[in-house]
């Protein structure tokens, strides 16, 4: 048995018996393209015919993370190029969901959001539950309601360029804006309304600020080198570590949603948990959770900030969870508000 990759999608060649029969067995991989633009596969390079740029910036200005004005601003999903285009030139490329999962809500309302009209899916992977995002769609599939049950690969909308934003999408960047994210908290509306009173939120739980992102690039493409070996949790775990903090907290969301992030304690096994220690990434992923008994804790406060690594703030600034005070780090307003939010 031998297994190979054709078009990102990976095939098991089999033999029974000795020469006896052959056949190919198709293995669902557990993330899809959203389109039919490949060229991130592309063993000589891709990205500028996968990518779409901002307004004279290269082709990396479309990836995810710290990547526009000069690494300060944050982008939270990868814009993926179009192929199609109908007679007046408007993108056509069919968006398709990338895996099974269910719809968890719809927006046809483009003047809402800068992201025009966009859908996002509810997806569970290796235990953990991530949403898919495909934004800036020329339409939404009409059947498709909150709850719908899609599979992988299953189309669900057209690319376009519908946003609310001043400035709009040209012909010529067209693109569906794609994006895998974690879900900070089903309580959102709740804490906005606290923390912005009679400040609109127009999509609820869905807003944006509840998602925290992840790379589909990166994803995508450990996915395509390993194969059936890729896990999700491996993935988030292995990333970089921008800093660690203590929360006096034991019953918050996270916990029950995200529990194989969890790592055992034997202290606060032993003696009770009376907080977690949590590794987050540059963008708040708390990429690793670790029970601390009351021992374990240091500080009074609610959250304790514990160590910082300078080399990978310095390269990922944007997302602005820490500030330097006299010489020393602290959690920056967008740290603060972060953990507030994950506890809530």
């Amino acid at each position: 048995m031998r297994c190979f990759r054709f078009a990102g999608r990976q095939f098991i060649h089999f033999v029974i018996g000795v020469g006896s029969l052959t056949g190919q067995l198709l293995v669902a991989e557990t993330f899809n393209l959203p389109t039919a633009n490949r060229a991130l596969y592309d063993a000589n390079g891709g990205g500028e015919k996968f990518f779409v740029p901002t307004v004279g910036k290269p082709w990396t200005s479309g990836c995810f993370g710290c990547v526009r004005t000069e690494g300060w601003q944050m982008h939270e999903g990868i814009d993926i190029r179009c192929l199609q285009r109908d007679k007046n030139g408007e993108p056509a490329d069919p968006v398709n969901t990338t895996s099974d999962g269910t719809v968890a809500y719809i927006n046809r309302k483009s003047a809402l959001s800068n992201y025009g009209n966009y859908i996002i899916l509810r997806h569970t992977i290796d235990g953990i539950e991530i949403y898919s995002t495909y934004a800036h769609l020329r339409e939404v599939r009409e059947d498709l309601k909150a709850g719908s049950t899609i599979k992988s690969g299953e189309q669900i909308g057209v690319m376009g360029r519908t946003a609310n934003t001043r400035q709009g999408i040209s012909k010529d960047r067209a693109h569906v804006h794609f994006e895998l994210n974690l879900l900070l908290n089903e309580r959102f509306a709740s804490w906005h309304a606290k923390k912005f009173p009679g400040q609109r939120n127009d999509h609820g739980q869905w807003n944006g600020q509840n998602f925290l992102g992840i790379d589909p690039r990166a994803i995508l493409l450990e996915q395509n080198d390993k194969g059936a070996g890729f896990n999700l949790v491996k993935l988030l775990q292995s990333q970089p570590v921008l800093c660690r903090v203590t929360v006096r907290d034991t019953n918050f969301p996270w916990l029950t949603r995200y529990a194989p992030l969890i790592k055992p304690n034997a202290q606060a096994t032993k003696e009770g948990v009376a907080g977690y220690e949590l590794a987050l990434n540059f963008n708040g992923i708390p990429i690793e959770l670790i029970p601390r008994a009351a021992s374990e804790l240091k500080g009074k406060s609610r959250f304790h900030l514990l160590s910082v690594n300078d080399a990978e703030q310095k390269k990922n600034p944007c997302g602005k969870l820490l500030t330097k005070r006299k010489g020393q780090w602290e959690l920056a307003s967008r740290g603060q508000n972060l953990l507030v939010l994950l506890t809530y």
